[in-house]
């Protein structure tokens, strides 16, 4: 069964060529939005809380503050509406899943930015 599932994947699904992130990285993704006949490009900037899964069907949650108030999102790795990913920092985190993160406020919420 898995193997067909890969088969289908490796055949029908465009594979989109993305830079390498992962938890504690802020990143920007841009995506498309349908409203009726018209399409917009909207993105949303914020820090990987975590990446899972494998393949074509990885999925990635980013968390922004909007004001007061943290705002998550999931992101399927092969979303059509997918346009473009910028990796804008690199965090420097000891985990690969960075719950915690959303408990802290204020200058306790900032990750520390890995050197290249």
């Amino acid at each position: 069964m898995e193997s067909l599932v890969k088969f289908v994947q490796d055949e029908f699904v465009v594979k989109k060529d993305f830079p390498e992130f992962s938890a504690g990285d802020t990143i920007t993704v841009y995506y498309e939005i349908k409203e009726g006949a018209k399409t917009r490009t909207q993105f949303f900037r914020g820090v990987v809380i975590q990446v899972k899964g494998s393949g074509l069907s990885r999925t990635f949650t980013i968390r922004k503050m909007s004001g007061t108030v943290g705002v998550e999102r999931i992101f399927p790795i092969n979303l059509p509406a997918l346009q473009k990913v910028e990796v804008n920092k690199k965090g420097k985190v000891r985990r690969a899943r960075i719950y915690y993160f959303r408990g802290l406020t204020g200058k306790k919420a900032r990750i520390k930015e890995q050197r290249r």
